[in-house]
């Protein structure tokens, strides 16, 4: 049976999926305290169901996923918009630590990956598109690079790039709010002061160390913060008014437009080829920040973290639920043994070198949260798990909102992408 839904009955069913996504977390102890992303919960459940029907020939699922890009576009556009230039400079030396850092895992990987496939018996561009290809650089690099590699000879690349940015991608989703929160009970980092939400700054040792054992309140959740999290979601929709969502919309909606007209310029000057949010979010800063100096604008920060949270949500659930989850059929044997080497290294390299490097205070936590999250499959997940690690001590860190994205979905690509090349025509 084949079952193709529609726009309207496919952006309905990832409603569903984030709600129940969300209701999981809340009442499954584990995925609340290790810090499992909504999206990640509902679309991966949906995307094991589909993989289950498609194996026992009892039905095929098509989903039409056309709205994920306006909602990842729009999400990044509220990003810009709490980027104020104080911000911005404050997270100026922290960009070029993560950014060297980020060029540092592109160049493991691939080197990871030529060795371990010698030491496996299989062919080193096979390894490289198990390393930079398909980790760091996402589906979108395995779909390009993995037929390149076959025009080289190498049969079946195409089949090990996607498979391996499939495990990437989940992998990063499980694993980067976890060590995360590990690293914040490990080295007792302190929890900025949030006005109004936590009064004094927190240590939070004890209160991971509680939340990783369940020693909390109902359902796994320490008194303390969740109450101020629950507080803070509260406060949120009972103050945010119609009028006020309405103009925060009209704005977003307006620098959507502007933002990829300008992205489109930019692809065509430089002739590369952007993410298609890189524009919007570019052009709201420059609102944010102009606005701030001139007063134009009342934007109100609570419809914009309401949007934010919404938008990002949606579009990661239709990402995960439309995973083809059968690829990873083709990862049995050597390629297993070179994703779980590849694995083990980012989380050794994230939690003792880059943690460190960062500063190991609560803003190095949530970048490393999302260094995983992109280092093993995409921006968007990156953004997830330091979003479920925020929401869950209740404060958000602004500066790892802005650097991580920038940089690993545009600047990390200025020396990944001649690596892989020159890697690749070594190899081949």
């Amino acid at each position: 049976m084949d079952i193709q839904l529609d726009l309207v009955q496919t952006a309905a069913l990832a409603m569903l999926l984030l709600a129940g996504g969300e209701f999981a977390r809340r009442r499954i102890g584990f995925l609340e305290r290790f810090c499992i992303p909504a999206p990640v919960v509902g679309g991966f459940v949906f995307a094991l169901l589909v993989l289950l029907l498609r194996q026992t020939d009892v039905a095929q699922i098509q989903l039409d996923t056309a709205l994920q890009t306006p909602a990842m576009v729009a999400f990044f556009t509220t990003i810009g918009l709490a980027g104020s230039l104080a911000t911005i400079k404050k997270g100026g030396k922290l960009l070029l630590i993560y950014l060297a850092a980020c060029w540092s895992l592109a160049i493991f990987q691939n080197v990871i990956g030529v060795v371990m496939a010698k030491v496996v018996g299989v062919e080193p561009m096979l390894g490289i598109m198990a390393g930079a290809v398909s980790l760091e650089g996402g589906h979108g690099n395995a779909a390009a690079f993995g037929p390149t590699a076959e025009a080289m000879g190498f049969e079946g690349a195409t089949t090990v790039a996607i498979a391996s940015a499939t495990f990437g991608l989940v992998a990063g989703s499980m694993l980067g709010g976890m060590t995360a929160n590990f690293l914040v009970a490990r080295h007792n980092v302190e929890i900025p002061q949030k006005a109004g939400l936590l009064g004094k700054v927190a240590t939070a040792g004890a209160v991971a160390k509680n939340m990783i054992v369940g020693n909390g309140g109902k359902d796994g959740e320490t008194g303390s913060v969740a109450t101020a999290t629950r507080t803070e979601e509260e406060s949120t929709a009972g103050t945010t008014s119609y009028n006020k969502l309405l103009a925060v919309v009209v704005v977003i909606a307006t620098l959507m437009v502007l933002g990829t007209v300008l992205g489109g310029w930019l692809s065509g000057l430089t002739g590369l080829t952007l993410p298609a949010y890189v524009g919007a979010m570019i052009v709201a800063v420059v609102f944010r920040n102009v606005n701030d100096a001139f007063g134009w604008f009342t934007i109100d920060d609570e419809a914009v973290e309401l949007i934010a949270k919404f938008t990002l949500g949606f579009f990661l659930t239709l990402a995960m639920m439309s995973l083809k989850m059968w690829e990873l059929a083709t990862l049995a044997g050597p390629l297993a043994i070179i994703l779980l080497v590849q694995l083990v290294f980012i989380l050794v390299f994230a939690a003792v070198v880059v943690f460190r490097m960062l500063g190991k205070d609560y803003d190095a936590a949530t970048m490393v949260a999302g260094f995983i999250g992109h280092g093993m499959g995409a921006t968007p997940n990156a953004l997830a798990n330091m979003d479920a690690f925020n929401s869950k001590f209740g404060v958000r860190s602004e500066r790892a909102f802005l650097i991580v994205p920038l940089a690993g979905a545009v600047l990390i690509d200025l020396v990944a992408l001649p690596w892989i090349v020159w890697c690749m025509n070594v190899v081949g």
